[in-house]
């Protein structure tokens, strides 16, 4: 765990051209604080304490304005730029090197214990400022998800997707055509009332 926290250290120095150096690192990083919090209440969540390390996420989210369920998964050299308004729900699941900015939201759309509600993001994944990954769907690796996108379903490795709902605009570094977008959008909002579909039955269950 301290080999990650050192680690946390050099991603911020690396990845932020605005950090002076490593003492204002470590004591100016809301997202840093953040991610070394996390660290240990996953910890603690893994070994059943699981009360004191909700209570500590919550503490975390008091101080840092960011909210990680410790029961999430996050990988190395996680990268959070700002941190206010950012959410990380319980089932997510973040890869190596993955950089989120603020007010993004890995939510669920599912309210059933036990399962899968939120999504994976796979090694070198970016998500832009306000965005909202929801679901269990997956981000490919090296992806990136603009400012203020709804991510609805999967998104292929080496794609960036933006808009509201989210659709395809470069894959492997060439520019998607229209058409293609707009096939994109179509499914996706087919997707959008299957999910509304489902939660209403999800609803008229719990009566």
């Amino acid at each position: 765990m301290f080999k990650s926290f050192f680690e946390d250290i050099a991603t911020y120095k690396e990845k932020d051209p605005a950090s002076l150096h490593m003492l204002e690192i470590i004591t100016c990083y809301p997202g840093l604080h953040a991610t070394w919090i996390y660290r240990l209440t996953h910890l603690l969540w893994r070994i059943g304490l699981k009360w004191l390390a909700r209570f500590l996420s919550q503490f975390a989210r008091f101080i840092t304005q960011v909210e990680i369920h410790p029961a999430a998964k996050i990988g190395k050299r996680f990268f959070i730029d700002h941190g206010g308004g950012v959410v990380i729900g319980e089932t997510s699941e973040v890869g190596d090197d993955c950089s989120i900015y603020q007010k993004v939201t890995l939510g669920g759309v599912a309210f059933i214990r036990g399962v899968k509600r939120h999504p994976t993001l796979g090694n070198n994944v970016t998500i832009g400022a306000g965005a909202k990954v929801l679901g269990s769907i997956t981000i490919g690796d090296n992806s990136q998800v603009g400012a203020n996108a709804v991510v609805l379903e999967d998104v292929d490795h080496d794609c960036s997707v933006v808009g509201i709902p989210a659709v395809v605009v470069r894959m492997n570094g060439k520019k998607v055509s229209k058409k293609d977008s707009n096939a994109t959008v179509d499914n996706l909002v087919k997707e959008v009332n299957k999910l509304k579909k489902e939660i209403a039955k999800l609803k008229s269950a719990k009566k």
